[in-house]
């Protein structure tokens, strides 16, 4: 898959959803998807362990689209060469009792990477300026003052959200952690040609939700807001790529492959070392554990 870039995916200036593509004009088979996917799995996973042992530097990657769009599968498939120990995987569902006592990044906040460490959200922070836009009566549910009715909702209120979403990713960014945020871009037509197989699909029906029909009714008002999403909160320091996920293997790809380029940059990581004093007495240990 050499003719694929992640740099043309990555967002640059404002964007319209409906102009990129969800399929790209590219001709491979699954055979070499998955070779090629496999050649960056080898990549990360040595590259994670020298990251992990070095104990600097973290990664967070966010992961949105519609119902169906693969990131669940992607999350199986990109990752599963990764040790356990350094990646931790978070699926926000809807806020409970508890995180609703809070504002609506903190339950965020507490599942940020930890040095050495790499993060999936599965559904992120971005959900605050999406699902609550299509469903704004979700807000109520925050007890916010000044924010008694649906009505109260103003558009400055979702700016000054998309304003705290930077500066939560620049802070966090600013301490150490690379944060990538990939939108997977899905045809409408697609999403119903997966929800179908789950019907017809015997060992895939456990998937289906009526709820997933019920989100798809209101499309044209996710493509609005996610385009809204994305180009209030592209920065230099936390990238947007619109990934075409109609072809779900080309979108792992994209996704592995940068991954990869952006821990190349990270030209400081190495592997650590023994303490001198150890080194030098390494054939004495090794004699005692022979005795």
């Amino acid at each position: 898959m050499k003719n694929i870039n992640p740099e043309d995916f990555r967002v640059k200036g404002q964007i319209e959803l409906s102009k990129l593509p969800t399929r790209l004009a590219i001709d491979t088979d699954k055979a070499e998807e998955e070779l090629a996917l496999d050649k960056v799995q080898v990549k990360l996973s040595k590259k994670q362990d020298a990251m992990y042992a070095h104990n600097r530097h973290a990664f967070l990657i966010c992961l949105q689209g519609m119902d169906t769009s693969g990131k669940d599968s992607l999350i199986r498939e990109v990752f599963k060469e990764f040790n356990p120990r350094g990646v931790v995987i978070h699926s926000f569902k809807t806020p409970n009792s508890t995180e609703l006592e809070h504002d609506y990044l903190w339950r965020h906040y507490l599942a940020l990477p930890e040095k050495g460490k790499f993060a999936v959200f599965n559904r992120t922070h971005y959900e605050n300026v999406l699902v609550t836009r299509v469903h704004p009566e979700y807000i109520l549910f925050e007890n916010l003052p000044g924010i008694e009715k649906v009505e109260d909702i103003t558009p400055q209120f979702w700016a000054n959200r998309m304003e705290q979403i930077n500066n939560f990713e620049k802070h966090i960014a600013q301490n150490g952690t690379t944060v990538l945020k990939f939108y997977f871009h899905m045809s409408k037509e697609e999403q119903r040609e997966r929800l179908l197989k789950r019907l017809e699909n015997p060992e895939d029906n456990w998937k289906f939700s009526t709820g997933d029909l019920k989100e798809r009714e209101r499309w044209d008002d996710y493509m609005k807001y996610y385009e809204d999403a994305i180009n209030n909160t592209n920065k230099d320091h936390a990238p947007w790529y619109v990934v075409p996920a109609d072809d779900k293997g080309v979108a792992r790809y994209i996704v592995a492959q940068t991954i990869w380029e952006a821990l190349e940059k990270l030209t400081d990581i190495t592997e650590p070392e023994l303490d001198p004093k150890v080194k030098a007495n390494i054939d004495v240990y090794r004699e005692q554990l022979k005795g």
